[in-house]
């Protein structure tokens, strides 16, 4: 068969285009980040010209489509969308954005990223970030299924509607589950028929033909991810084989008539693979191919990719672009440059090859790629045609910051750029190290987790990493190398463009972000162990368990400020109480950690023991008391901190009782209790940190609980400036003496601009503290942390200090 040719690029959109749908000769559908949907119709076929309308307009990114063939309840079939708004829109392809939805599809509670339809159109199945996957019926519009997913699923990356009673998902947990709608289910859920596992992410499947047009290896579905592999599978669940040849993550499968199988993926290549083999490499030049479809009319294929452009491409030489349009195409690949990091191994010019030597030696395989040593010293990215047998300029090698080839250290590693993330104004900036070699959203997805943020910023996190390191990857060639080669003085702020100003800062960190799931497995775990025991009297209940996952799904990682608390909150936080106070000492992390979520909710530190006190009583003696259960003397905190023995105690724990202390800030009535513990807590803090005692600094190479730290230090310095009309000097100065401890004893930044960040907002309390900063010499703390970190929102910060130390 000849090879696939360019017959149309369209452009319009003006962000990544992450879904493409192909479903007649004439008409392509596409979505986009730039929070559209799109149709193009073909006017011309020679040479092949589409006239485009934008069919919807969102306020999130659009990342699914598919659409429901025509019938009689819709004869111009439905253009079925979503995204990151987590509705399902249907939409009749002749409506544009001024025209209201046919249909509104509500039951996902995260961002929609795989959608399709049934092959005879009788239901649509959606899978989301919210790790479900629904099936809703086309005739009443409504779900008819929830697809039921065990276990730590996080998302559900793919969904195939193999025929009218079978779907297929394919999820972030690396299994693919095989669902019969037909199956008996209660409450309209279905358990998997069959559950296989892989080797990685899942993020794309694709129908297979059978009978005589079938698939060589007799594979009835592909499914492909994380690994770059094509995986072949019957509907047993026995795999048939696999095609390797993908650089990179695929994101898209598609299947021709010829069953001949496409896919796409970072590599920024499409694929073509016939049997067992690849017969086509189309590369774009772009950094990712993120979707393609084929039309089942004709056999063309069409892309979608991160530099907004829509592809089609042919076997039919009528359907070819003209000469000119195809030469275009080829140079911006030759033109686009890639980072050494997307090829392996770092690349030696002394080695290489000059480029005379692809004359003579062929290439292994289809889109094998080699590096040569240009006539003009540049390295030549070549990659190898089958059908053609040549070597094709795909493009040239750039070091990897596109600039001085220097790297950044972060956390002990090197990275090609470490970035000043401020996801909220007013709070302290975060950190992301970022690899040229790494996929931006998984590098989104980390700095989220990491950092203990709502996965919802992670498309806006990832276009920032990609709009900031564009000069140094794909496409952009001629821009002039940024000022700072690390890259740190760039920053992403949402909607805002300002430089930075740290103080004063009036906000008080929060730490709450968590996976409620893993959570409760481990206090389910844990309580089973106390019924083993034979401890039922310290065990809870199947209600008070039922009520606690009730909460825990209502609260942990959620935004709690301005949302009303859970109606079980009292009674699940008593049963909290109860396993850190009478639980074993090793087994009250999970509980502390369920704590520190729902410390911030309101009338969470309202809620005491009669036994044991209060919510910062319960924590922080959960976390120093080792004995088993817990002292019920009704010992006053302070001296609790005054007697515990730091040789006993968890390092774990006592970051997690931290963080709780740090969360009771979110709310008046919790500021109100720590203004009551203020001097025990801040002497607990001291120890801590070696200021106090006599027995040194407190986990001082466990980077979390210093994190911990420095977070209830900062709260506390900003409780003193928004309170700064009745401040105890004598705990800011304890305050100060903590940070500067800090800052000669740690090295990591996050640790260090936290500590900075504490003497800040001692300087702006007034001149009473600023005096006594002054007293205690912080420039010496201010100027070590300089030479510590070579950050650039340190320095920042360390000048606006050292500017409120000149008054």
């Amino acid at each position: 068969m000849p090879d696939f040719k360019l017959s149309a690029q369209l452009k319009g959109h003006e962000a990544d285009v992450r879904a493409v749908c192909f479903p007649a000769a004439n008409t392509v559908l596409s979505s986009s980040r730039d929070q559209t949907v799109r149709l193009w119709r073909k006017t011309a076929e020679t040479p092949p010209t589409f006239d485009v309308t934008i069919t919807s307009q969102g306020h999130g990114y659009i990342n699914s489509l598919t659409y429901l063939s025509a019938s009689e309840a819709w004869p111009e079939g439905l253009i079925i969308s979503a995204g990151q708004e987590a509705i399902i829109e249907a939409k009749r392809p002749s409506l544009t954005t001024t025209d209201n939805a046919d249909r509104l599809l509500v039951g996902h509670g995260h961002n929609v990223c795989a959608l399709d339809v049934s092959p005879r159109g009788t239901y649509i199945v959606s899978g989301g970030w919210d790790g479900k996957a629904l099936v809703w019926n086309t005739e009443k519009w409504s779900i008819s299924a929830q697809l039921v997913h065990q276990g730590e699923v996080r998302s559900v990356w793919a969904v195939l509607a193999y025929d009218e009673h079978t779907v297929i998902t394919g999820s972030a947990d690396t299994h693919i589950r095989i669902f019969d709608l037909r199956q008996p289910h209660h409450d309209n859920e279905v358990e998997p028929r069959r559950t296989l596992s892989t080797s990685s992410v899942v993020r794309a499947l694709c129908k297979l033909p059978t009978g005589l047009k079938g698939h060589p290896s007799g594979a009835e579905f592909a499914s492909a991810g994380n690994d770059g592999i094509i995986q072949l599978w019957k509907m047993n669940g026995t795999q048939v084989g696999a095609l390797q040849g993908h650089d990179s993550f695929i994101y898209s499968l598609a299947c021709l008539p010829s069953s001949e199988i496409v896919s796409a993926g970072e590599d920024r290549t499409v694929r073509v693979w016939r049997g067992s083999e690849c017969v086509q490499t189309i590369t774009h030049p772009a950094i990712s191919v993120w979707s393609v479809a084929v039309c089942p009319q004709n056999g063309d294929i069409v892309s979608g990719a991160s530099d907004n452009v829509v592809r089609v491409f042919t076997r039919n030489a009528d359907r070819m672009a003209p000469a000119e349009v195809m030469s275009q195409f080829e140079e911006a690949v030759r033109g686009s440059a890639i980072p050494q990091q997307q090829l392996g191994e770092s690349i030696n010019k002394e080695r290489l090859n000059p480029k005379s030597w692809l004359l003579n030696n062929a290439g292994k395989k289809d889109g094998q790629i080699t590096t040569v040593l240009e006539d003009d010293g540049t390295i030549g990215a070549y990659q190898w045609s089958l059908s053609e047998q040549r070597w094709v300029h795909v493009g040239t090698v750039v070091d990897s910051t596109g600039s001085s080839g220097r790297k950044v250290q972060y956390n002990g590693q090197e990275y090609d750029y470490v970035f000043d993330v401020d996801i909220e104004e007013g709070k302290p900036p975060l950190k992301l190290p970022y690899n040229l070699s790494e996929n931006p959203y998984e590098a989104a997805t980390k700095f989220l987790g990491d950092n203990e943020l709502p996965i919802s910023y992670i498309d806006e996190v990832a276009k920032f990493i990609v709009t900031n390191t564009r000069g140094a990857t794909i496409g952009q060639t001629t821009d002039a190398p940024s000022a700072d080669p690390y890259g740190t003085d760039s920053r992403y702020k949402p909607d805002q463009a300002a430089s930075p100003k740290y103080l004063p800062h009036t906000e008080y960190l929060v730490l709450t972000q968590a996976k409620w799931e893993p959570a409760l497995r481990k206090l389910k775990s844990l309580n089973e162990k106390q019924l083993l025991a034979g401890n039922k009297h310290i065990a809870m209940n199947p209600d008070g368990l039922s009520r606690l996952e009730k909460v825990l799904e209502a609260t942990m990682g959620a935004a709690n400020q301005n949302a009303g608390s859970p109606t079980a909150l009292p009674e699940a936080q008593r049963s909290i109480y109860m396993v850190i106070t009478q639980w074993p000492y090793g087994d009250r992390l999970a509980a502390l950690d369920v704590l520190r979520c729902l410390a911030p909710w309101p009338g969470s530190a309202s809620l005491t023991d009669s036994k044991y006190g209060s919510l910062a009583d319960i924590a922080l003696k959960g976390a120093l008391d080792t004995q088993d259960p817990l002292a019920s003397s009704g010992e006053p905190l302070a001296e609790t901190v005054k007697n515990f023995d730091a040789a006993k105690l968890n390092a774990n724990i006592v970051m997690m009782a931290l963080r709780a202390a740090t969360n009771l800030f979110a709310t008046a009535e919790g500021r109100k209790l720590v203004v009551s513990e203020a001097a025990a807590i801040i002497s607990l803090l001291a120890r801590i940190g070696g200021v106090e005692g006599d027995q040194g600094a407190i986990g001082a190479d466990n980077n979390n609980l210093q994190i911990a730290l420095t977070s209830t230090t900062f709260n506390f310095a900003c409780l003193a400036f928004n309170q700064r009309d009745s401040i105890d000097l004598e705990l800011v100065m304890t305050l100060c003496q903590i940070a500067e401890a800090v800052i000669r004893r740690q090295n990591d930044g996050e640790v260090l601009f936290r500590a900075l960040m504490t003497l800040g907002m001692i300087l702006t309390i007034g001149d009473d503290a600023l005096n006594l900063a002054k007293t205690l010499e912080v420039d010496e703390a201010i100027g070590e942390a300089i030479k510590k970190s070579s950050e650039a929102r340190t320095k920042t910060l360390a000048q606006e200090c050292f500017e409120y130390l000149k008054r």
